[in-house]
């Protein structure tokens, strides 16, 4: 069963015609432990599907299944979206948003506590977590203390501590230099792999195309699965033939 499947999904706002179609009606499948590149051009609906399949911003139609769960089908299912955004999706974004008064331990057990665990057990897990992203000699520095790569693990840290089914990241390596990025994507493809989540990356960084083992642009708000060596060269890539 894949991770996440989504089936006709637009997104409108406004009506008759004010309406603009940010998100034309697009389906998806995405396995456990892939790693999915969304490449485009600002303003072709990239962050919008992201925010559809979260349920932040409901889509206006379609359906949205993570792990088997039926989370919208042109309407809302009852689920309560805000425990199951905190138990099953991970979030990383360009900006770490990281609390500055929090010790990098801190802030990845506080999604921990948020979750119902106690103090003392998101404690011990958030450092498990620390020492698995390499970084549990900072894990009692504050984030000014810390350097960009850093913060960025401590992101990711705490996008996994409630150990996610899917991972949705916008822009993870655009404020790192080449070095750092790659380090970041080594570790996102690591998440993939040996934690089988499956992770979908907003990305403008052609430098990191490689890495991922699916690559779909978006232009204009319709999607289409792309050759990984076209993503890379082309401003506008053509599809996949099959």
């Amino acid at each position: 069963m894949p991770v996440l499947e989504i089936h006709d999904v637009s997104q409108t706002f406004g009506q008759g015609d004010q309406a603009v179609h940010a998100l034309k009606p697009t389906s998806l499948s995405v396995e456990a432990g892939e790693l999915v590149a969304l490449l485009g051009p600002s303003g072709s609906g990239k962050s919008t599907l992201l925010l559809a399949i979260s349920l932040i911003q409901p889509p206006t139609t379609g359906r949205i299944v993570i792990g088997g769960q039926v989370l919208y089908d042109n309407g809302p299912t009852g689920v309560d979206e805000r425990a199951f955004r905190l138990r099953k999706i991970g979030f990383i974004f360009q900006q770490h948003n990281l609390i500055p008064f929090l010790t990098a331990q801190e802030n990845v057990a506080m999604m921990l506590q948020l979750n119902g665990v106690g103090r003392k057990e998101a404690a011990r897990r958030a450092r498990e977590l620390m020492d698995y992203l390499e970084i549990g000699h900072r894990a009692d520095s504050v984030p000014a203390r810390l350097s960009g790569g850093e913060q960025q693990r401590v992101a990711i840290g705490r996008a996994l501590a409630n150990e996610p089914t899917l991972i949705l990241a916008d822009e993870p390596t655009a404020a790192l230099d080449t070095e750092r990025g790659m380090k970041a994507m080594a570790m996102l493809r690591k998440i993939a792999r040996e934690r089988r989540s499956a992770v979908i990356t907003v990305t403008h960084d052609h430098r990191m195309i490689e890495g991922f083992d699916t690559v779909y642009h978006l232009d204009d708000g319709r999607l289409t699965q792309v050759d990984h060596a076209q993503a890379k060269s082309a401003e506008h890539p053509q599809p996949v033939t099959r």
